[in-house]
């Protein structure tokens, strides 16, 4: 048996591994023949290989939110089913605070907290949106975050505060790192966040006829998590994203269902010496 044929049978011997095993096997018979023939093999090689190590990601879930109307198109009855309008949701991560603090009392804005929060307002204020309602967690930082932003829109109705909105971890990340928490915390708060993008994240209603625009201000974990759901991302990707202080991130949802994102973490209203992410 020759040098190739030997080869060949050793990997073939390795076990089936789809169409990539035969293109492998006449390269190596190659190796030793013609070098346009071994150079073009190769490249087929790599190509093949990328392909099958590719992932198949899932198409757009257009039922994500489990709110798409069933209607006949037929029937005028059932078009009043269909939203119109679309959902902004502009989450503000809070502005930088008192890291310590060992409880929540003490861990309040700094004096660039302070000041953050307040270039936020100035900044919603300038973009001049008929804004539906602000909501904030029930965590120290969030709520001084939401009542320095009201300052600049003193119109906009404020509702209690939500603590299903609290910071927390929503789920073990990939990659994982080390400094990060132990598992019973993502099943401790996991659920809860989860429950909180279920409960701020869908399309309108058929009765809704503008658009809404919604202010939530929160955490970065949670605001992290949100994004990647909202977006249908893989939601363990959440912690390669980083959010500055009292930044703004602002999400839409159209009557379709359809996602998208304007902004994710915009701090460009601040000065350099204002960014901050701890």
């Amino acid at each position: 048996m020759s040098r190739s044929q030997k080869l060949r049978s050793l990997v073939y011997g390795l076990g089936a591994l789809g169409g990539t095993v035969a293109i492998f096997a006449t390269v190596l018979e190659q190796l030793y023949g013609d070098p346009e023939k071994k150079n073009k093999l190769k490249s087929q090689l790599r190509a093949e290989t990328f392909q099958s190590s590719t992932p198949a990601y899932p198409k757009w879930n257009r039922n994500w939110d489990h709110r798409e109307p069933v209607v006949d198109p037929n029937n005028n009855e059932d078009k009043s089913k269909i939203p119109t309008a679309s959902r902004h949701i502009i989450l503000i991560r809070h502005g930088q605070y008192n890291l310590a603090g060992t409880t929540d009392a003490e861990r309040y804005l700094t004096d660039l907290g302070r000041d953050q929060a307040k270039l936020t307002g100035i900044r919603l204020a300038e973009l001049s949106l008929p804004y539906s309602f602000m909501i904030h967690s029930n965590m120290s930082r969030a709520i001084e975050t939401a009542q320095l932003i009201t300052e600049s829109i003193p119109k906009v109705p404020v509702m209690p505060a939500d603590g299903i909105l609290r910071e927390g971890a929503p789920i073990e990340p990939e990659p994982k790192v080390g400094s990060w928490k132990p598992e019973y915390y993502y099943q401790q708060d996991g659920a809860r966040i989860e429950a909180a993008f279920r409960k701020y994240f869908h399309r309108a209603e058929s009765h809704q006829e503008k658009d809404s625009y919604e202010i939530i201000v929160c955490h970065a974990n949670v605001i992290r998590y949100f994004a990647c759901r909202a977006l249908q991302f893989p939601p363990e990707a959440w912690l390669r994203l980083s959010l500055k202080h009292a930044s703004l991130t602002w999400l839409v949802i159209r009557p379709d269902g359809r996602v998208h994102c304007r902004a994710l973490g915009e701090a460009g209203h601040f000065p350099p010496e204002m960014l901050s992410t701890s």
